[in-house]
């Protein structure tokens, strides 16, 4: 492998020269900067670290290696290529709004959440907006389930539907979506036909409570994945803590305990988190999880296992290279099949030949 210095830090190139999903010939787990710069903000559409970012938020991989960031200070959805090209996907900068156009011509409001379905589209939960947003391959921007401006937590179809500052959002197989409602402390799921329903939680109510349906309870969940198994897992951030739907909407708490906000590794609730947001699954049932106030990226094998991965807790800055390395309040995860993408505000990082 080979580093070379760019803009004050380093940027890991595989010897190969192939983009963040490259792998390191010997293998080892590794660091590295994506796209974009740890001092600078903006909206520049570039390669790798010439690229600029303004409150780098929710990210998701598709098939094809391509990543895909809300880009909440900017009002856009980005777009990386495997080689580190960053586009613009829909909207523009310094722009928010609500209209449903095509790329540029798009609007959104400050979008914190984005997911991909096997089609190639993307959902965007576009906070702000109180919406959900879906944006086609060719970046065609439409609405498929609430009203810009109206906040609320009605299940229906469409725009009847209603949610409160959506943040998570994920694909199932079937394209059936899934997102942390979070300023409703439920989770909703949602049809390819717009058709909006509760799974988990109450809205207006929040607590942790380990139930089934309505009667369990969230406290500002704002991460949201699924498995192959069609279990959805939540980052339960104000209970610092990872939760667990099973299809049927029973829910149970995976690691972690609710009200105890700390950094400890352990097995379920002996584990502590501080503030997750960001979440992700594998093929192995493992979840990652962004742990933003830890500055860490923490890993949880199906049994609960819960470990550190990345960044050193109580620690913020990006510090490349082999890991643990430095992390600076991490909001998003994503993985691919050999890298795991860490959204830090003004840059995406990369773990090469994650753990």
């Amino acid at each position: 492998m080979r580093w070379i210095a760019v803009g004050g830090f380093a940027l890991f190139l595989a010897a190969c020269g192939g983009g963040g999903d490259g792998s390191s010939p010997d293998g080892v787990p590794t660091l590295a900067l994506f796209a974009g710069d740890a001092s600078s903000l903006g909206s520049l559409d570039a390669t790798g670290p010439a690229a600029r970012f303004n409150g780098a938020s929710g990210v998701a991989t598709d098939s094809a290696g391509n990543v895909y960031v809300a880009d909440s200070g900017n009002h856009t959805i980005r777009k990386i290529t495997p080689a580190g090209v960053v586009s613009t996907l829909a909207g523009a900068a310094g722009s928010a709004g609500s209209t449903d156009a095509t790329g540029p011509a798009a609007r959104f409001n400050s979008p914190r959440g984005v997911a991909t379905d096997n089609a190639g589209n993307v959902y965007v939960a576009d906070t702000g907006n109180n919406t959900i947003r879906s944006i086609t391959p060719t970046g065609v921007v439409t609405t498929l389930a609430g009203t810009a401006g109206m906040s609320g937590s009605t299940d229906a179809s469409g725009a009847a539907a209603r949610f409160n500052a959506p943040r998570g959002i994920a694909s199932d197989a079937a394209g059936t979506l899934y997102v942390a409602d979070s300023g409703n402390n439920t989770i909703r799921k949602i049809t390819p036909t717009g058709a909006v329903t509760t799974l988990a939680g109450t809205a207006g109510s929040s607590g942790s409570t380990d139930a089934s349906g309505a009667a369990a309870r969230f406290n500002d969940p704002m991460g949201v994945a699924i498995d192959s198994a069609n279990n959805v897992y939540v980052a339960d951030t104000n209970n610092h803590t990872i939760r667990k739907i099973t299809s049927a909407g029973a829910v149970s708490t995976l690691a972690g305990t609710a009200g105890i906000a700390n950094s400890a590794d352990g097995i379920g609730a002996a584990a502590r988190f501080n503030g997750p947001m960001g979440i992700a699954t594998d093929s192995a049932a493992n979840v990652y999880v962004a742990d933003t106030n830890n500055n860490t990226i923490r890993k949880i094998t199906a049994g609960g296992s819960v470990t550190t991965i990345a960044g050193t807790p109580q620690m913020a800055g990006f510090t490349p290279g082999p890991l643990p390395g430095l992390l600076s309040a991490p909001p998003g995860v994503a993985i691919s099949a050999t890298s795991l993408y860490i959204t830090m505000s003004t840059l995406i990082a990369v773990v090469q030949n994650r753990p």
